[in-house]
């Protein structure tokens, strides 16, 4: 990794770039897409415009992702596109994955400037020395040592109804398949105080749910004060302060479900939505991947969970092919879809990293094993979810409408508390929230119709 110190302390007059666009492309988590926007926000004030990045402009800047070899490609990718379509444009890569291989983004022609994790939130401050010729071609340091983390007030998330509050940066864990701990470095929890603010500050501006995320969300607040607050005191606090707005968690380890978490999902300060961090449901391939987990707390934590919210609606991370991983041990985590109902896996094969412990495991499970693996659990999911749709259809609803209308129906997108996607017809506009009350299925999204009711 290359590691560039650049002090920020004496900074250089800033241009008038009134007129100027940039546009903003992310890839990955909602992390990404939280500070992906307070990067945009921030060049809002020195007078650009953002646009689309499918639209032509003057600055591009990819945030990238890299969970995944997969994900190391698609960004590659776009930015060749974006290279492609926007040859005299200013091109900056940042993100996971600029910060793991900054060689690698800076050898694609067309690359003007590389930011590490470390300064991403800084690009608004580092243009003026670039544009002046004072900066490297590669701007990378060590992310143990600084990071970026939002010290000032987001405005919004453009295009989206709902709004993210990143709480939580970095892990401290270290599973064996995972760099995302190095490419985010040690686990750092925003300021309460900070987060209060912030939810302020969308509430104020018409958002009317806010989903609190983090890279590893259920260690938060452990650096800030151990033994004191943690992420159950952030939701109560949120609450208390905004009931009337719907709080979201974006996901969380298993590890971290605790009695005292399920409690605020039985009293509704939170949706019954969860997305599970659960990768496998086998327990020697947990222990082999180094997670804080077996099968057992993971079945006892989702049961006890159900009993008390019973139309929770479970998404969940699901890994298929890890090395020596064999056809029971694939049985328990297929099996694992249908027990506990996961209505949406996010599923991927395993990706083989370099630098990685399990990259180093003599047994690696064969790539075509890994995706036919991939579609089995894809498939569970899809019989669980039409069960999930169907036992939804007669029930009523709160519901958040969106921004998108569907160009077939010309019905209005929207999502029902516990997650699961809502179609309603009339004259309706983006960002209410609805009772409504569900009258039938289209394949895999709820229908609403006649006339739904405005709730304040």
């Amino acid at each position: 990794m290359t590691s560039v110190n650049v002090s920020l302390d004496h900074e250089l007059q800033v241009k008038d770039h009134a007129g100027r666009r940039v546009a903003v492309s992310t890839l990955g988590c909602k992390v990404n897409v939280y500070e992906s926007n307070l990067i945009a926000q921030r060049l809002n004030r020195q007078n650009w415009q953002t646009v689309s990045a499918r639209q032509h402009a003057d600055m591009y800047i990819i945030n990238t992702c890299t969970v995944t070899q997969e994900a190391d490609r698609q960004a590659r990718q776009e930015v060749r596109r974006i290279v492609r379509s926007n040859p005299d444009a200013l091109v900056i890569v940042t993100g996971c994955y600029a910060q793991m291989d900054p060689a690698a983004c800076a050898a694609i022609p067309g690359v003007d400037l590389v930011v590490g994790n470390d300064r991403k939130l800084d690009i608004h401050r580092l243009l003026p020395m670039y544009e002046a010729g004072q900066l490297p071609k590669v701007v990378v340091g060590e992310v143990d040592k600084h990071v970026s983390l939002p010290d000032g007030l987001l405005a919004g998330i453009q295009g989206q109804t709902r709004a993210f509050i990143q709480v939580q940066q970095g892990c401290d864990q270290g599973c064996t398949f995972c760099i995302i701990h190095r490419a985010r470095g040690p686990s750092r929890s925003i300021a309460m105080t900070l987060v209060k603010r912030q939810a302020q500050r969308l509430v104020m501006n018409g958002y009317r749910e806010l989903v609190i995320c983090g890279v590893d969300l259920g260690a938060y607040g452990e650096d800030l004060n151990p033994g004191g607050y943690r992420l159950v005191d952030l939701i109560d606090e949120l609450h208390d302060s905004h009931p009337e707005i719907r709080l979201r968690l974006s996901s969380i380890d298993p590890v971290h479900i605790t009695h005292q978490l399920i409690n605020r999902y039985k009293n509704r300060a939170v949706c019954p939505h969860l997305h599970l961090s659960l990768q496998s449901a086998n327990t020697l391939i947990l222990k082999r991947m180094k997670r804080r987990y077996d099968r057992e707390l993971v079945y006892d934590r989702i049961h006890e969970l159900r009993r008390v919210v019973p139309d929770l609606v479970i998404s969940a991370d699901v890994m298929t092919g890890f090395p020596t991983e064999s056809q029971v041990h694939f049985d328990q985590t297929l099996s694992a879809i249908r027990d506990l109902e996961i209505a949406y896996p996010h599923v991927f094969p395993y990706s083989q990293r370099d630098g990685t412990p399990a990259a180093k495991i003599p047994r690696q499970v064969n790539v075509q094993t890994r995706k036919s693996r991939a579609r089995l659990v894809r498939e569970a999911g899809n019989e669980v979810l039409k069960r999930v749709i169907s036992n939804n259809v007669g029930k009523s609803h709160t519901i958040l409408t969106e921004e998108t209308i569907d160009p077939k129906t010309g019905m209005r997108k929207s999502r029902a508390e516990n997650y699961l996607p809502v179609m309603v017809s009339g004259e309706i506009k983006s960002n209410q929230v609805m009772n409504v009350t569900v009258k039938r299925a289209n394949q895999q999204t709820l229908i609403a119709l006649g006339n739904p009711k405005t709730l304040n």
